[in-house]
């Protein structure tokens, strides 16, 4: 209920763009299960488990000629967005499946230590929480519709805490980059707050990015790389799915709603 309310409310139309991940060709999972398989490379001590180093190859397709005539010389001017929402597996794996994302890289971000390692941050002694930073095209999607998917993609009323993730480094913290950014941010919670989307209080931080640290090339893709692994299936893999859900939901009732004949 609290997933619909927020869509309805933002009038969100990502539905075309989120996440499909949990319905992806057989081949291509098949493809990620025998490039984990030939890895050697072990997690380090202290990591969670199911992490491994591997590396995943980006297949490029080309676009029709008419097109590429026409897009000739308009290059996409992109920004970048900083979100920590638990742990960055979660997160990484609901951006990145968005359309006129460019990428998502998981780090951290928020501390007082230079070149945080993952079991230094893990230790809850450097300040830094688990983040993602987003490169995106803000003329496919808006900073406020990244900001809107983050509110929806974990609960921001739990402090230092996201599911079975305790800690802080698993706060809730939005560093923004930009004044434009901040003031969304303000303008978003305001109307959370106002319409009681949330059953408690927001507690998300609202910092600026002074330093962001890209986490070690183990965390990196995880979910399109570990689908099957026990956190993928008892955290990430239902997260993905209640928001496609949420969202297709709200779609059907914004089109059959009153006000919109």
């Amino acid at each position: 209920m609290r997933l619909r309310c927020l869509v309805v409310m933002f009038g969100v139309t990502l539905i075309a763009t989120v996440v499909a991940a949990t319905a992806q060709d057989s081949s291509d999972t098949s493809t990620a299960e025998a490039q984990d398989k030939s890895d050697p490379a072990a997690k380090p001590s202290g990591a969670n488990s199911g992490k491994a180093t591997t590396s995943e190859s980006k297949s490029k397709s080309s676009a029709p000629k008419e097109d590429s005539e026409k897009t000739k010389g308009e290059k996409p001017t992109f920004e970048k967005a900083t979100f920590g929402g638990g742990c960055f597996w979660c997160q990484e794996a609901v951006f990145e499946q968005l359309r006129g994302v460019k990428s998502v890289v998981s780090g951290y971000a928020g501390g007082n230590v230079p070149f945080p390692t993952y079991e230094m941050v893990g230790s809850g002694l450097t300040g830094h929480a688990e983040v993602i930073q987003i490169t995106f095209d803000p003329k496919v999607v808006p900073f406020e519709d990244l900001l809107n998917i983050f509110w929806m993609s974990h609960d921001p009323t739990t402090l230092n805490r996201q599911g079975p993730d305790e800690g802080t480094q698993y706060r809730s913290i939005v560093l923004y980059q930009s004044e434009a950014q901040k003031q969304a941010t303000l303008k978003s919670y305001e109307q959370l707050t106002k319409a009681r989307v949330f059953r408690r209080p927001i507690v998300t931080q609202l910092v600026p990015l002074t330093k962001f640290y890209p986490a070690e090339a183990y965390h990196q893709n995880y979910y399109r790389r570990h689908r099957y692994d026990p956190y993928s299936e008892s955290e990430i893999t239902p997260k993905l799915q209640m928001l496609r859900l949420k969202l297709q939901q709200s779609q059907v009732e914004k089109k059959t709603s009153p006000a919109d004949k």
